[in-house]
């Protein structure tokens, strides 16, 4: 866990990883032929390209070059962090977990456990409160929740649901959080609270509580690149200084860590990655440009036509004319093709939790810099959820 002046500190470490090396980890392997960094280090590009699917779905890098080990080992020492505090919470109304899945209900609970503010709670604010799950499970007899919502639809369900479980003391109400009236709905007594609220949303919290004077607030958050600008506006002084300047496609790397998917949506993925590389070295052919060509996503009935005409719906898509070409020598490329990127990807993702930890920093430093005691720490492992850290922050008391 980070406190105090630990926070400075890992974040300048860490800047200076991402800065050092954002030749290895800005270009994206998906969208290249041949990486620029391939030329300075020609021993780690062959190694990862002469490595097979299977490899890289394994996962093992034993035998791997000293400088891929090096910088894994350096990004891990920068990443490490430990668990917030845990403080048991009482337990549910009965049924309360009705029509949350599995998977979100344990992340309710770990983060509703990691909450450890010293004073007490008055009124609950759940942010972007879907139908208020989160919001319903920290309420406790003498508290107030309001949860606030964009979606009409979730609004009245999240009501509904708060009145079967006779919960009277919480109130959904309809809010577009980005707009100039959601400053009105804080108020300094509020403990505002947000479980992956995207990009944007999470941001905007945090101005609203700092400038409102809230006195506590904890937020997990998600998505860094559902913004509405195309370049990362840093928000503490600290990051403001920094050369390092992200892109809104840079703010997606730490979002490609996903908790493992099944078999089935594995085989369906790599078909799909597989087809769009092997159409992606016929637009190159067809356009007389070494360059990537977007494509929309696709629905996952495309996968069942044959290859040949997958590309020549594609193309049309495109305004691309096809011609007569050896398709299963294509669809074999698309497949090489596939192995070498999720291995030069491996090199890439060293750098995703430094710049997603890098991320969180700048939202603690804004923190910390408005006057808050802030600790930075996971809230629950990897496996229930990839975005698991978490920032709990109390007005330092005068």
């Amino acid at each position: 866990m980070l406190h105090g002046p630990q926070l400075i500190e890992r974040f300048l470490a860490l800047d200076s990883f991402l800065r050092q090396h954002q030749g290895l980890w800005r270009p994206r392997p998906f969208n290249h032929l041949t990486l620029a960094w391939e030329s300075t280090h020609p021993q780690l590009a062959a190694w990862l390209r002469g490595r097979t699917l299977a490899d890289a779905e394994a996962g093992d890098f034993s035998g791997a070059p000293s400088v891929y080990c090096e910088l894994a080992s350096h990004a891990l020492r920068l990443s490490e962090l430990g668990a917030l505090p845990v403080t048991a919470l009482s337990a549910p109304p009965s049924r309360l977990n009705v029509d949350v899945p599995g998977r979100k209900w344990q992340q309710i609970e770990a983060f509703g456990s990691a909450l450890s503010f010293t004073r007490p709670v008055e009124h609950w604010l759940d942010w972007c409160a879907g139908k208020g799950h989160l919001g319903r499970r920290l309420l406790q007899p003498n508290q107030t929740l309001t949860c606030l919502e964009y979606d009409p639809t979730l609004v009245d369900a999240g009501q509904q649901l708060s009145l079967h479980h006779r919960l009277h003391n919480a109130n959904h109400r309809l809010q577009d959080v980005m707009a100039q009236a959601a400053a009105l709905a804080l108020q300094p007594h509020h403990t505002p609270v947000a479980l992956h609220a995207c990009g944007d949303l999470h941001v905007r919290l945090l101005q609203l509580a700092s400038h409102t004077g809230c006195q506590q607030l904890a937020i997990a958050p998600c998505c860094y690149n559902r913004i509405a600008g195309h370049q990362y506006a840093a928000l503490s002084s600290t990051a403001q200084a920094s050369s390092l300047l992200l892109s809104r496609d840079d703010l997606g790397l730490p979002l490609s860590e996903t908790v493992t998917a099944g078999a089935r949506v594995r085989r369906q993925r790599d078909h799909s990655m597989a087809r769009r590389l092997a159409f992606d070295l016929l637009q190159r052919q067809l356009r007389g440009m070494d360059d990537y060509l977007p494509t929309p996503s696709l629905p996952s009935a495309w996968l069942e036509k044959p290859f040949a005409g997958y590309c020549h719906d594609l193309a049309a898509l495109k305004g691309l004319t096809v011609g007569a070409q050896d398709w299963a020598a294509l669809e074999a490329r698309g497949w090489e093709r596939l192995a070498q990127v999720r291995n030069l990807e491996s090199l890439r993702n060293l750098f995703r939790r430094p710049l997603e930890l890098w991320l969180v920093l700048d939202r603690a430093l804004y923190l910390q810099e408005r006057q808050y005691n802030v600790h930075l720490g996971l809230f629950c492992p990897s496996q229930l959820t990839p975005r698991n850290l978490m920032i709990v922050a109390q007005r330092a008391i005068e």
